[in-house]
């Protein structure tokens, strides 16, 4: 126990060195402004097609590929949206400010741009199997688009290892604080729910990605809409102290005179790396979904992969914050009253006990979503390594490791999490920046065509 104790602080200690170190921020938030620029502002100027694409539009049921653009995104989604938008938000309000909420939009338009490059390069280079089966991610985007074996082999070996922690057993341990929410008693059943949970994943990630993605399409619209609405009530209740919220979070996040520099500091630190924690842009884990996107056009699935920081951070994780500011629950924060607890306190002052069922009941969906996602990431990494001989022996391993996560505390394995979560961005912002002048030529080829097909649709009609 003792040797646990010390790779727990140790662990903690390097997790803590890794994402609280500015140089860290500074380089992911850095190379998303790069990718902004050189994508041309593709957030801008691309988004309203991007909508246009989820919603169906130029999609064909020939193309290569097995889930549509929405079920891709959606899949995607169900790994972004989880406890970060919960827990996350709060941890960064209560030890940055509100000032850290403008700081998480700032790494959520930046993700953006590196959202849409990474993904594109997913589906570049992604490789279809004569079954119609699909793999891709940055794995493949390194050996085949750079000639890096080794780097593809690390990128491979990290998302492994981060799918049975941040994917999996961190988020059961999630699903038992949600529903300590709704029914504290539960927590004395960790064991019995911790199997129903395992059974409920297996019946889900043994079907492979197609029913992952039927299952997260389904859940994802439900619980994101559940959780807004959730949140609208309890702004509409507050309207007239949004106002002062907003320029609150503007003020503590730019102003290093209304609450010192150091302040400040700790807004942006906080505020970025919670972002960058929610969102995952750069991680290198999305492309992985995305790869199986039924198109020929890369571009069109990295523009559907850029939606993700928007719905995930400027959209969830905003109605977060901004609870949590208008109520005055920020400034409420203790030993006991923190993260996932401090929003259902939020939430609950102004819903009452059906507050901290909403709470509860998203944070035990979304780590649940959380955890098929994940699941399809470990299983292609799995596969990357070696081999579909690999598959179906991890798939059974990560739906028992849920039990585990369960019922057992999980200090050390947050950490470990953590620490290969920035080993796996390394490789992958690797490739983001040698590639970029391959997306930006992709991209400006795309829209040169899409501009042309226009033109040919508006002469046809007249």
């Amino acid at each position: 126990m003792e040797a646990v104790q010390q790779l727990t602080e140790w662990s903690g200690w390097l997790a803590g060195l890794l994402w609280g170190n500015p140089l860290t921020l500074i380089i992911l938030l850095g190379i998303g402004l790069y990718l902004t620029l050189r994508m041309g502002l593709v957030q801008l100027h691309g988004f309203r097609h991007a909508v246009g694409l989820v919603s169906g539009k130029y999609s064909c049921a020939t193309d290569t590929g097995e889930v549509s653009h929405f079920q891709a995104l959606s899949t995607a989604l169900s790994a972004t949206v989880g406890t970060g938008n919960i827990a996350g938000v709060a941890t960064a309000i209560t030890l940055g400010g509100p000032g850290a909420l403008f700081w998480m939009w700032v790494t959520a338009v930046f993700g953006m741009a590196t959202k849409f490059v990474e993904c594109t390069l997913a589906l570049q280079f992604r490789r279809v199997s004569p079954d119609g089966s699909v793999a891709g991610g940055p794995m493949y985007t390194l050996l085949d688009g750079l000639k890096m074996p080794r780097m593809a082999t690390l990128f491979a070996v990290f998302a492994l290892v981060a799918s049975f922690g941040i994917g999996n057993m961190v988020q059961a341990n999630s699903v038992m604080d949600g529903l300590r929410y709704i029914a504290p008693e539960l927590d004395n059943y960790r064991w019995f729910i911790g199997c129903a949970l395992a059974a409920l994943v297996g019946l889900v990630i043994l079907g492979g990605v197609r029913r992952i993605a039927r299952v997260a399409s389904t859940i994802v619209p439900f619980m994101a809409m559940a959780y807004l609405f959730a949140a609208l009530l309890v702004l509409a209740n507050h309207a007239a102290a949004i106002p002062g919220a907003v320029a609150t979070v503007f003020n503590m996040a730019l102003n290093p005179w209304s609450v010192g520099g150091a302040a400040v500091g700790e807004a942006i630190r906080w505020g970025v790396a919670r972002g960058l924690f929610s969102n995952e842009a750069g991680l290198g884990s999305s492309p992985m979904a995305h790869a199986d996107a039924r198109t020929e056009e890369p571009v069109r699935e990295g523009l559907v992969a850029m939606l993700e920081p928007f719905i995930d951070t400027l959209v969830i994780c905003t109605l977060t914050g901004l609870v949590l500011v208008v109520t005055g629950a920020w400034q409420e924060s203790s030993e006991t009253l923190t993260g996932a607890a401090l929003t259902a306190h939020a939430f609950g002052g102004t819903l009452g006990v059906a507050g901290a069922w909403v709470v509860g009941g998203c944070l035990t969906l979304f780590a649940y979503s959380t955890i098929i996602a994940w699941s399809y990431y470990g299983d292609r990494s799995a596969y990357f390594l070696f081999g579909e001989r690999a598959v179906l022996p991890y798939r059974v391993i990560f739906t028992l490791l849920v039990v585990i996560g369960a019922a057992v505390p999980l200090q050390l394995v947050w950490n470990i999490a953590d620490v290969t979560n920035i080993l796996m961005a390394l490789p992958n912002l690797i490739g983001l920046i040698l590639l970029a002048g391959l997306v930006k030529k992709l991209k400006t080829d795309y829209f040169a065509g899409q501009r042309a097909g226009d033109k040919k649709h508006e002469r046809d009609n007249n």
